[in-house]
């Protein structure tokens, strides 16, 4: 006779391993290659095909043939088979292939396992509420197709009443281990080389088109909370990398070092904390101008505040900043010669056009003013769909074009500046935000990304120039929106005038807020934290040597209990016994109860006749539903049983 595992599935059993299948596979989707789903589709769907029809399933050397071909498509599109992207797409190929060879109860819990193990993997692209949801139901239904492996005789309705109730079960070692696994530093299914992408923000460079591109996404880039009441969405600059080399073309980092900084602060500083979504680069994004930083983070000379590693996980950093101040007006010799440098040749027009503005100016901010004046009031427009510009980049946007976005203005004026040889530089971060009433806090997007310029004056330090808010102020006063023309390529929701859309936007996104600061929120200081408040103070390692030993004490409670379960008869059974122990005879081994009162009945008729209903009434509590009527009618039966022994 064949094992448990080697027996052929019924005919109910496959449907619920497809729907198995398809909860853990199909998010999946959005993420893999069109081709990909494609091919698992039509898998799928041949799985399902043949089970309807009851057709034979494929041999051995068509799934090898299939297999092959998956695997040699799958490395051509990721030039791998490790990582994350690649072992996703061989773990839904493997599943929709498993599909076409269940034959056994063994094939179904490979079905099964692969289930549960591609659950996990979702967690990958977004770890967001609905993704959670979506979880637990596939997990539901996983489950549902284990049990209905095991238990042919529920009904459907019962079997995913059985699943719940086991899930419903795990709920307490859910938020055991929540609390309590340690939290290690970093994420924990990073894998090597594709592990963080995907993740978007600005970039280390900046082009004509890059954060006209940037915003056009409505993705968060970070939230604020403030101590007290948020600035003026004029003073919400937030500052990340400072851009000082440019080759006519793409503006960069500096490669040299940052000097020191000297920041005068002139006025109340303003507390907040951020919660910074991951974008892979080192830099936080910090209100102008940051003060009292975070521990594990510094500056680079330049005012960009930036971590020790890179961004690769949600973070929250306490930060303060100083609207009024001076910073640098001592500024170091080096600094102010690569501030000052152009490509020799380049833009000629925009040359001319500084130089006289030079000659005119009896002081530097006079030169400065010319030049917003110049961007107000000739015909520039603000765009996020500017022309493109050729090799003499800046004079075709000041004399031909003259339309761009806040890259353009920033740019052009940052080389005007120094043609008239004002030490100048791009700085790249975000202005302004909106804040949501729901939860009180800042909410910057990718689509509020900003690109500004600083000017240095003599005994004035580093000033910051918004040329943008010369062409379109609208932009910094009021948003993006109100700044660009009808039809511009924005984000839907942004676009959105109705007040009960938005206030839909505002409670769904303060929902998703509260999830990630107090359920995905929960790292390594806050758990020390709440451990804290009944007296443990444990690092990771302590904590889970203290948890293994925890959870392996349950599991042992756990397994002692379950045993003496099953050791233990059943009532009904208990009552059986005690009627025999009480008239002194005992069934035999393999004789049934109505074989056992005729026996009785022969050596003693009387006895036979007060045992026949304590047999009458074991049949009914054994074998038929039970109930606790039946149950009682057998106590009191066995009850009414003379005390005798028979020699």
């Amino acid at each position: 006779m064949s094992s448990t595992r080697e027996q052929p599935l019924r005919r109910e059993q496959p449907p619920w391993l497809f729907a198995a299948a398809l909860a853990t596979t199909l998010p999946h989707v959005l993420q893999q290659p069109w081709w990909l789903s494609l091919f698992g589709g039509v898998l799928f769907a041949m799985a399902a095909w043949l089970w309807y029809e009851d057709r034979r399933l494929p041999g051995r050397w068509l799934m090898l043939l299939l297999a092959v071909a998956g695997i040699l498509s799958i490395l051509a599109e990721f030039r791998s088979l490790l990582g994350r992207e690649a072992g996703v797409a061989t773990l839904v190929l493997f599943m929709a292939m498993k599909l076409l060879e269940m034959r056994s109860h063994r094939d179904a819990m490979v079905v099964i396992l692969l289930g549960y193990f591609l659950l996990l993997t979702h967690y990958f692209h977004s770890q967001d509420i609905p993704t959670g949801l979506w979880l637990l139901f596939a997990m539901w239904i996983v489950t549902a197709a284990q049990i209905r492996l095991h238990a042919a005789t529920l009904s459907p309705r019962e079997n995913l009443q059985q699943a719940a109730s086991l899930a419903i079960q795990a709920v307490p070692f859910m938020l055991v281990l929540y609390l309590l696994f340690p939290r290690i530093s970093g994420p924990l299914w990073g894998l090597p080389e594709d592990a963080f992408t995907g993740q978007s923000g600005l970039s280390d460079s900046m082009a004509p088109g890059s954060i006209a591109n940037l915003v056009q996404r409505g993705d968060i880039a970070f939230r604020v909370r403030f101590d007290e009441a948020a600035p003026a969405r004029q003073q919400l600059y937030w500052r990340g990398p400072v851009l000082e080399s440019f080759d006519g073309q793409t503006w960069r980092p500096s490669a040299r070092r940052g000097g020191r900084e000297k920041i005068v602060e002139s006025g109340p500083r303003i507390a907040y904390e951020t919660t910074l979504e991951p974008h892979g680069q080192r830099w936080l994004l910090a209100l102008d101008a940051p003060v009292a930083l975070p521990a594990g983070s510094s500056t680079d000379g330049r005012l960009t505040v930036s971590a020790t590693r890179p961004v690769e996980s949600r973070q929250r950093h306490r930060l303060f900043a100083a609207p009024a101040y001076l910073f640098n007006d001592d500024e170091a010799a080096a600094s102010i010669d690569e501030n000052l440098r152009l490509p020799s040749g380049s833009n000629p027009q925009t040359r001319s056009l500084a130089l006289d503005w030079q000659r005119q100016a009896k002081q530097p901010l006079d030169i400065v003013a010319r030049a917003l004046t110049h961007f107000r009031e000739e015909a520039f427009h603000y765009t996020l769909q500017p022309p493109l510009l050729g090799r003499d980049s800046m004079d075709d946007f000041l004399f031909r074009t003259r339309r761009g976005f806040c890259e353009h203005y920033a740019a052009a004026f940052v080389v005007l500046m120094r043609n008239a040889g004002i030490p100048a530089r791009v700085v790249t971060g975000y202005q302004g935000g909106e804040l949501n009433p729901r939860d009180g806090y800042l909410v910057v997007r990718q689509s509020d990304a900003h690109a500004w310029a600083e000017v240095w004056i003599a005994g004035r330090g580093w000033l910051r120039v918004d040329p943008t808010a010369a062409v379109a102020p609208e932009r910094i006063e009021r948003g993006i929106v109100d700044a660009l023309p009808q039809g511009e390529p924005l984000p839907a929701f942004l676009q959105v005038r109705g007040d009960w859309l938005r206030d839909l936007r505002y409670r769904w996104e303060a929902l998703n807020n509260a999830w990630n600061q107090h359920v995905l929120g929960y790292d390594g200081q806050r758990q020390r934290d709440f451990l804290a408040r009944f007296g443990f103070d444990a690092d990771w390692r302590t904590l889970a040597i203290a948890l293994s030993l925890a959870c392996a004490l349950v599991l042992l409670a756990v397994c002692i209990w379950a045993l003496r379960q099953h050791s233990r008869p059943a009532p009904a059974l208990r009552l059986w016994h005690r009627a025999q122990r009480r008239i002194g005879v005992h069934c035999a081994p393999g004789e049934t109860p109505l074989a056992f009162v005729t026996r009785l009945r022969a050596t003693d008729p009387a006895l036979a006749d007060r045992f026949e209903p304590v047999v009458r009434h074991f049949l009914l509590a054994r074998y038929a539903p039970q109930n606790k009527t039946s149950l009682a009618a057998l106590a009191a039966a066995v009850n009414r049983l003379p005390r005798r022994r028979i020699a």
